[in-house]
Protein backbone atom coordinates (compact mmCIF):
# COMPACT_ATOMS: atom_id res chain seq x y z
CA UNK A 1 0.00 0.00 0.00
CA UNK A 2 1.64 3.40 -1.21
CA UNK A 3 2.32 6.03 1.98
CA UNK A 4 0.97 9.27 1.71
CA UNK A 5 3.14 11.64 2.73
CA UNK A 6 2.68 15.17 3.11
CA UNK A 7 6.08 17.16 3.87
CA UNK A 8 5.00 20.12 5.14
CA UNK A 9 2.09 20.79 3.44
CA UNK A 10 4.28 21.69 0.17
CA UNK A 11 3.38 20.49 -3.06
CA UNK A 12 5.69 20.11 -6.06
CA UNK A 13 5.91 23.06 -8.51
CA UNK A 14 3.48 21.01 -10.97
CA UNK A 15 0.72 20.32 -8.18
CA UNK A 16 1.41 23.19 -6.75
CA UNK A 17 1.95 25.30 -3.47
CA UNK A 18 0.78 28.31 -5.48
CA UNK A 19 -1.33 28.00 -8.67
CA UNK A 20 0.08 26.01 -11.64
CA UNK A 21 1.20 28.69 -14.10
CA UNK A 22 -0.99 26.90 -17.14
CA UNK A 23 -4.05 26.94 -15.14
CA UNK A 24 -6.98 28.77 -16.07
CA UNK A 25 -7.51 32.00 -13.30
CA UNK A 26 -9.68 31.40 -10.41
CA UNK A 27 -13.30 32.36 -11.02
CA UNK A 28 -15.96 33.48 -8.30
CA UNK A 29 -17.01 29.75 -8.81
CA UNK A 30 -13.77 28.32 -8.00
CA UNK A 31 -14.09 29.88 -4.65
CA UNK A 32 -17.80 28.67 -3.97
CA UNK A 33 -16.28 25.37 -4.26
CA UNK A 34 -13.32 25.84 -2.18
CA UNK A 35 -15.82 26.05 0.52
CA UNK A 36 -17.37 22.76 -0.51
CA UNK A 37 -21.40 23.60 -0.74
CA UNK A 38 -23.05 20.44 -1.11
CA UNK A 39 -21.08 19.53 2.55
CA UNK A 40 -22.31 23.20 3.60
CA UNK A 41 -26.25 22.61 2.71
CA UNK A 42 -25.96 19.24 4.62
CA UNK A 43 -24.61 21.16 7.78
CA UNK A 44 -26.96 24.27 7.52
CA UNK A 45 -30.06 21.59 6.82
CA UNK A 46 -28.95 20.13 10.48
CA UNK A 47 -27.91 22.46 12.19
CA UNK A 48 -31.87 24.25 11.46
CA UNK A 49 -33.36 21.28 12.52
CA UNK A 50 -31.56 21.81 16.17
CA UNK A 51 -32.24 25.13 16.52
CA UNK A 52 -35.97 24.79 15.78
CA UNK A 53 -36.56 21.63 17.35
CA UNK A 54 -35.40 23.06 20.71
CA UNK A 55 -37.61 24.24 23.38
CA UNK A 56 -36.65 27.94 23.33
CA UNK A 57 -37.80 30.43 20.55
CA UNK A 58 -35.43 32.37 18.32
CA UNK A 59 -35.63 35.90 16.72
CA UNK A 60 -35.88 34.99 12.75
CA UNK A 61 -33.51 37.59 12.61
CA UNK A 62 -30.82 35.80 14.79
CA UNK A 63 -31.89 32.69 13.82
CA UNK A 64 -30.79 33.39 10.46
CA UNK A 65 -27.69 35.45 11.37
CA UNK A 66 -26.62 32.27 13.06
CA UNK A 67 -27.18 29.74 10.35
CA UNK A 68 -24.96 31.98 7.84
CA UNK A 69 -22.38 31.40 10.50
CA UNK A 70 -22.31 28.00 10.54
CA UNK A 71 -22.42 28.13 6.96
CA UNK A 72 -19.45 30.01 7.11
CA UNK A 73 -17.80 27.96 9.20
CA UNK A 74 -18.14 24.96 7.40
CA UNK A 75 -17.07 26.58 3.91
CA UNK A 76 -14.26 27.26 6.49
CA UNK A 77 -13.56 24.23 7.76
CA UNK A 78 -14.04 22.86 3.45
CA UNK A 79 -11.09 25.02 2.60
CA UNK A 80 -8.92 23.88 5.16
CA UNK A 81 -9.17 20.94 4.64
CA UNK A 82 -8.41 21.35 0.71
CA UNK A 83 -5.33 22.95 1.75
CA UNK A 84 -4.23 19.76 3.61
CA UNK A 85 -5.50 17.30 1.27
CA UNK A 86 -4.24 19.13 -1.99
CA UNK A 87 -1.87 16.83 -2.51
CA UNK A 88 -4.12 13.62 -2.21
CA UNK A 89 -6.76 14.94 -3.88
CA UNK A 90 -4.47 15.68 -7.30
CA UNK A 91 -3.92 11.94 -7.18
CA UNK A 92 -7.74 10.95 -7.09
CA UNK A 93 -10.15 10.83 -9.66
CA UNK A 94 -13.60 11.92 -7.55
CA UNK A 95 -11.07 15.39 -6.42
CA UNK A 96 -8.47 16.30 -8.51
CA UNK A 97 -11.16 18.41 -10.41
CA UNK A 98 -11.05 20.91 -7.25
CA UNK A 99 -9.55 24.38 -7.53
CA UNK A 100 -6.59 23.66 -5.51
CA UNK A 101 -5.46 20.30 -6.77
CA UNK A 102 -6.69 21.88 -10.27
CA UNK A 103 -4.27 24.76 -9.91
CA UNK A 104 -6.86 27.37 -9.84
CA UNK A 105 -6.22 28.13 -6.26
CA UNK A 106 -3.10 28.23 -4.95
CA UNK A 107 -2.93 25.79 -1.39
CA UNK A 108 -1.55 28.60 0.37
CA UNK A 109 -4.84 31.18 -0.66
CA UNK A 110 -7.10 28.14 0.27
CA UNK A 111 -5.05 28.27 3.63
CA UNK A 112 -5.72 31.84 4.16
CA UNK A 113 -9.51 31.91 3.18
CA UNK A 114 -10.40 29.04 5.87
CA UNK A 115 -8.59 30.49 8.42
CA UNK A 116 -10.26 34.12 7.84
CA UNK A 117 -13.86 32.56 7.76
CA UNK A 118 -12.24 30.52 10.69
CA UNK A 119 -12.25 33.44 12.91
CA UNK A 120 -14.96 35.44 11.57
CA UNK A 121 -17.78 32.92 11.91
CA UNK A 122 -17.00 32.29 15.46
CA UNK A 123 -16.75 35.44 16.33
CA UNK A 124 -19.93 36.64 14.37
CA UNK A 125 -21.70 33.81 16.48
CA UNK A 126 -20.76 34.75 19.47
CA UNK A 127 -22.26 38.16 18.93
CA UNK A 128 -25.62 36.90 17.19
CA UNK A 129 -25.96 33.94 19.46
CA UNK A 130 -23.90 33.34 22.93
CA UNK A 131 -20.33 31.74 23.52
CA UNK A 132 -21.46 28.65 24.22
CA UNK A 133 -22.70 28.45 20.45
CA UNK A 134 -19.68 29.93 19.10
CA UNK A 135 -17.50 27.23 21.16
CA UNK A 136 -18.95 24.46 19.64
CA UNK A 137 -18.23 25.63 16.63
CA UNK A 138 -14.67 26.10 17.23
CA UNK A 139 -14.64 23.15 18.51
CA UNK A 140 -16.36 21.98 15.13
CA UNK A 141 -13.83 23.42 12.90
CA UNK A 142 -10.48 22.59 15.04
CA UNK A 143 -12.18 19.04 15.27
CA UNK A 144 -12.60 18.45 11.35
CA UNK A 145 -8.95 19.86 10.76
CA UNK A 146 -7.05 18.74 13.84
CA UNK A 147 -8.08 15.28 14.51
CA UNK A 148 -9.81 14.05 11.60
CA UNK A 149 -8.21 15.79 8.65
CA UNK A 150 -4.45 15.97 10.04
CA UNK A 151 -4.69 12.81 11.88
CA UNK A 152 -6.50 10.22 11.74
CA UNK A 153 -7.72 10.28 7.52
CA UNK A 154 -4.17 9.11 6.84
CA UNK A 155 -3.31 7.25 9.72
CA UNK A 156 -6.16 4.54 10.75
CA UNK A 157 -8.96 2.53 9.62
CA UNK A 158 -11.35 3.53 12.09
CA UNK A 159 -10.80 7.60 10.51
CA UNK A 160 -14.49 7.93 9.96
CA UNK A 161 -15.67 6.54 12.74
CA UNK A 162 -14.17 8.93 15.42
CA UNK A 163 -13.95 11.70 12.93
CA UNK A 164 -17.79 11.79 12.46
CA UNK A 165 -18.21 13.60 15.03
CA UNK A 166 -17.21 16.78 13.21
CA UNK A 167 -20.57 16.55 10.84
CA UNK A 168 -22.64 15.85 13.58
CA UNK A 169 -21.95 18.84 15.82
CA UNK A 170 -24.03 20.87 13.85
CA UNK A 171 -27.50 20.14 15.02
CA UNK A 172 -25.79 20.65 18.55
CA UNK A 173 -24.85 23.66 17.66
CA UNK A 174 -28.44 24.88 16.62
CA UNK A 175 -29.76 23.72 19.87
CA UNK A 176 -26.96 25.41 21.58
CA UNK A 177 -28.03 28.85 19.81
CA UNK A 178 -31.95 28.67 21.12
CA UNK A 179 -30.85 27.33 24.32
CA UNK A 180 -27.21 28.62 25.42
CA UNK A 181 -26.52 24.72 26.20
CA UNK A 182 -26.93 20.77 25.14
CA UNK A 183 -30.02 18.75 25.99
CA UNK A 184 -30.49 15.29 25.23
CA UNK A 185 -32.91 15.89 22.32
CA UNK A 186 -29.40 17.43 20.78
CA UNK A 187 -27.40 14.41 22.11
CA UNK A 188 -29.54 12.37 19.85
CA UNK A 189 -29.33 14.46 17.16
CA UNK A 190 -25.60 14.27 17.04
CA UNK A 191 -25.66 10.19 17.63
CA UNK A 192 -27.86 10.00 14.47
CA UNK A 193 -25.37 11.24 12.14
CA UNK A 194 -22.53 9.68 14.34
CA UNK A 195 -23.76 6.27 13.47
CA UNK A 196 -25.01 7.00 10.32
CA UNK A 197 -21.35 8.50 8.85
CA UNK A 198 -19.62 4.97 9.32
CA UNK A 199 -21.84 2.76 6.59
CA UNK A 200 -22.57 6.15 4.32
CA UNK A 201 -18.65 6.65 3.77
CA UNK A 202 -17.80 3.01 3.66
CA UNK A 203 -20.16 2.31 1.06
CA UNK A 204 -18.52 5.40 -1.08
CA UNK A 205 -15.03 3.93 -0.43
CA UNK A 206 -16.20 0.30 -1.68
CA UNK A 207 -16.59 2.15 -4.93
CA UNK A 208 -13.76 4.70 -4.72
CA UNK A 209 -11.46 1.95 -3.28
CA UNK A 210 -8.77 2.52 -6.29
CA UNK A 211 -8.47 5.83 -5.15
CA UNK A 212 -8.00 5.48 -1.69
CA UNK A 213 -5.81 2.56 -2.75
CA UNK A 214 -3.60 4.96 -4.68
CA UNK A 215 -3.18 7.16 -2.37
CA UNK A 216 -2.33 4.96 0.72
CA UNK A 217 -5.03 6.60 2.69
CA UNK A 218 -6.13 3.39 4.64
CA UNK A 219 -10.12 3.42 4.61
CA UNK A 220 -11.47 0.21 5.91
CA UNK A 221 -12.19 -1.13 2.45
CA UNK A 222 -7.75 -0.32 2.27
CA UNK A 223 -6.85 -1.90 5.19
CA UNK A 224 -9.20 -4.39 6.23
CA UNK A 225 -10.95 -5.50 2.72
CA UNK A 226 -14.31 -4.85 1.21
CA UNK A 227 -16.20 -8.47 2.56
CA UNK A 228 -14.98 -7.04 5.80
CA UNK A 229 -16.33 -3.39 5.47
CA UNK A 230 -19.57 -4.66 3.86
CA UNK A 231 -19.76 -6.83 7.67
CA UNK A 232 -19.08 -3.32 9.42
CA UNK A 233 -21.44 -1.48 7.34
CA UNK A 234 -24.03 -3.85 8.36
CA UNK A 235 -22.98 -3.64 12.17
CA UNK A 236 -23.42 0.23 12.08
CA UNK A 237 -26.47 0.17 10.63
CA UNK A 238 -27.90 -2.00 13.20
CA UNK A 239 -26.45 0.32 15.83
CA UNK A 240 -27.67 3.11 14.14
CA UNK A 241 -31.40 1.77 14.41
CA UNK A 242 -32.37 2.64 17.99
CA UNK A 243 -30.44 5.64 17.90
CA UNK A 244 -32.87 6.67 15.07
CA UNK A 245 -35.33 5.80 17.06
CA UNK A 246 -34.69 7.76 20.43
CA UNK A 247 -36.23 10.86 19.85
CA UNK A 248 -39.73 9.50 19.99
CA UNK A 249 -38.79 9.34 23.44
CA UNK A 250 -38.57 13.20 24.06
CA UNK A 251 -40.57 15.87 22.91
CA UNK A 252 -38.93 16.71 20.00
CA UNK A 253 -40.62 13.93 17.50
CA UNK A 254 -44.39 12.50 17.31
CA UNK A 255 -46.28 10.01 15.02
CA UNK A 256 -44.78 11.73 11.90
CA UNK A 257 -41.04 10.93 12.83
CA UNK A 258 -42.42 7.29 14.09
CA UNK A 259 -43.50 6.98 10.69
CA UNK A 260 -40.74 8.41 8.06
CA UNK A 261 -37.74 6.93 10.31
CA UNK A 262 -39.26 3.82 10.96
CA UNK A 263 -39.73 2.94 7.22
CA UNK A 264 -36.51 4.32 6.01
CA UNK A 265 -34.58 2.73 8.62
CA UNK A 266 -36.12 -0.87 8.02
CA UNK A 267 -34.73 -0.03 4.31
CA UNK A 268 -31.62 1.55 4.92
CA UNK A 269 -31.05 -2.11 7.39
CA UNK A 270 -32.40 -4.03 4.17
CA UNK A 271 -29.83 -2.51 1.78
CA UNK A 272 -27.25 -3.17 4.35
CA UNK A 273 -27.92 -6.51 5.00
CA UNK A 274 -28.15 -6.42 0.68
CA UNK A 275 -23.99 -5.49 0.97
CA UNK A 276 -23.73 -7.81 3.79
CA UNK A 277 -24.36 -10.75 1.23
CA UNK A 278 -22.28 -10.00 -1.63
CA UNK A 279 -18.94 -11.30 -2.26
CA UNK A 280 -16.12 -9.29 -4.15
CA UNK A 281 -16.85 -11.03 -7.08
CA UNK A 282 -19.94 -10.05 -7.25
CA UNK A 283 -19.66 -6.71 -6.91
CA UNK A 284 -17.08 -6.39 -8.91
CA UNK A 285 -19.26 -7.97 -11.70
CA UNK A 286 -22.10 -5.29 -11.67
CA UNK A 287 -19.52 -2.44 -11.13
CA UNK A 288 -20.30 -2.24 -7.51
CA UNK A 289 -23.80 -0.99 -8.44
CA UNK A 290 -25.23 -1.88 -4.59
CA UNK A 291 -22.62 -0.17 -3.17
CA UNK A 292 -23.65 3.01 -5.02
CA UNK A 293 -27.28 2.37 -4.70
CA UNK A 294 -26.64 1.92 -0.96
CA UNK A 295 -24.71 5.33 -0.48
CA UNK A 296 -27.28 6.93 -2.66
CA UNK A 297 -29.84 6.13 -0.70
CA UNK A 298 -27.62 6.73 2.99
CA UNK A 299 -27.87 10.99 1.73
CA UNK A 300 -31.82 10.26 1.29
CA UNK A 301 -32.40 8.59 4.69
CA UNK A 302 -30.44 11.33 6.58
CA UNK A 303 -32.18 14.17 4.70
CA UNK A 304 -35.83 12.10 5.63
CA UNK A 305 -35.09 11.91 9.38
CA UNK A 306 -33.91 15.19 9.77
CA UNK A 307 -36.82 16.70 7.79
CA UNK A 308 -39.38 14.71 9.75
CA UNK A 309 -37.88 16.44 12.68
CA UNK A 310 -38.20 19.39 10.74
CA UNK A 311 -41.73 19.04 9.91
CA UNK A 312 -42.59 18.12 13.63
CA UNK A 313 -40.95 21.35 14.83
CA UNK A 314 -42.96 23.45 12.70
CA UNK A 315 -46.31 21.67 13.08
CA UNK A 316 -45.77 22.43 17.09
CA UNK A 317 -44.68 25.77 16.88
CA UNK A 318 -48.07 26.79 14.49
Amino acid sequence: MATPIHTDQALSAESGWGARADAPEAEARDYWLLLKPRVMSLVIFTACVGLLAAPHGVHPVIAIASLLCIAVGAGASGALNMWWDADIDAEMERTRKRPVPAGRISAEEALWVGAALSVLSVALLSVFANAAAAALLALTIAFYLFVYTMWLKRSTPHNVVIGGAAGAFPPMIGWCIATGGIGVEALIMFGIIFMWTPPHSWALALFRNDDYTRVGVPMLPVAAGETETRRQILIYSVLMAPVAMAPLFTPIAGPLYGLVAGVLTLRFLQLAYGLYRRTDAEAAADNRRAEKKFFGFSILYLFGVFLALLVEAVWRAI
